[in-house]
């Protein structure tokens, strides 16, 4: 029995060293990276004051959060830092959310696990959700915001160089090229569409980027790889092993389907656990393959990286038990009305 729970976290480990981590993760982790290098963080920062106009600067904290690859605990020194700078509490919980709940390290990775479908309904969730904790946030504690003085002025910086720009769209591009091109032939045919954008991405860099800045981009590109990928092995492996022990049956008879109390329960499975970014996609997996209702899968998939029990308490640590008390239920709340809402067109 041991032996075989422990060879089904091998099996799934092995699956997905072979398949993932090359065609994958490694543009991944480059663009991850370049974003840092090239994006200039004032210029975005800049928008995201108390005063500035909340649709405005909840665009920007959303689609720029969109590029932090992060999870439920790692995020908040960004989010509180951007806070505590000046930035407005809507912007700042809409980074602490999406961030999380769907960067785009993770989204790819969704994608390729998952398929199309459900990375559209995770990034589109996401959003929505994120204009409503951000207004939620702001309304709340309207009082205080009045009083803060913002200290980050509203100013238009050049967010990044053109050369910069086209790197990030070939790196975009190498992302996306092998699993979308040869989304349904041989593994080999994805390492030659991979190979033939490595060669254009290091051509384009080496000729276009000054030394100083490659390799800046590769020390950042190096934390990401230091930071996330042992803890991603860890949880294939562990992803592996429950899959081994979970018996179908209850799969099927709490989450299967897409009623209100199937999504209520994986928003909360999801609200407690701590998921280290883009480990959610291959648990989310396992269990569908074990009956789960992809209205709960989609909650799962949400709030399983975007919030976790130690996140609640570092939120409290951080920003306060008030806005903790604030922020907490209504994710648990928009998590289940989403995956209760996608079941019914999720098929």
């Amino acid at each position: 029995m041991i032996l075989d729970v422990l060879m089904g976290g091998l099996y799934a480990l092995k699956d997905y060293i072979a398949l993932h981590v090359l065609t994958c993760l490694i543009p991944a982790f480059l663009l991850a990276g370049g974003i840092v290098t090239f994006v200039s963080r004032e210029a975005i920062i800049g928008y995201l004051g108390a005063a500035a106009r909340k649709l405005s600067s909840f665009s920007i904290a959303a689609g720029g959060s969109f590029f932090v690859a992060a999870c439920s605990c790692t995020v908040i020194p960004v989010s509180s830092g951007i806070y505590y700078g000046g930035a407005g509490i809507g912007a700042a919980f809409i980074l602490l959310w999406v961030a999380p709940a769907a960067n785009i390290l993770a989204l790819v990775y969704t994608g390729q696990i998952l398929g199309t479908q459900m990375v559209i309904a995770r990034l589109a969730s996401a959003l929505l959700m994120s204009f409503a904790v951000g207004f939620v946030m702001a309304y709340a504690f309207y009082r205080e915001e009045k009083s803060r003085v913002s200290t980050i002025q509203i100013s238009g910086g050049q967010l990044m160089t053109k050369k910069a720009i086209v790197l990030l769209l070939l790196l975009v591009a190498w992302l996306l090229a092998p699993n979308y091109i040869v989304s349904k032939g041989p593994y080999w045919q994805k390492v030659v569409v991979w190979a033939i954008g490595l060669v254009v991405v290091a051509v384009y860099a080496w000729k276009t980027i000054d030394m100083e800045k490659l390799k800046a981009w590769l020390r950042e590109t190096w934390w990401f790889v230091r930071i996330i990928f042992p803890l991603l092995l860890a949880g294939v492996f562990i992803v592996g092993i429950i899959g081994a022990l979970l018996p179908q049956e209850w799969v099927e008879t709490w989450l299967g389907g897409s009623g209100l109390r199937q999504s209520f329960l994986a928003t909360m499975i999801g609200a407690i656990t701590y998921f280290a970014t883009m480990t959610e996609a291959p648990f989310v997996d396992t269990l569908m393959n074990l009956g789960m209702g992809k209205g709960p899968a989609l909650a799962l998939l949400l709030t399983g990286p975007g919030i976790s029990l130690p996140n609640w308490l570092a939120i409290a640590r951080v920003f306060g038990v008030k806005k903790a008390l604030v922020y907490i239920p209504t994710i648990i709340v928009l998590g289940t009305l989403v995956g209760w809402v996608a079941g019914a067109f999720l098929h």
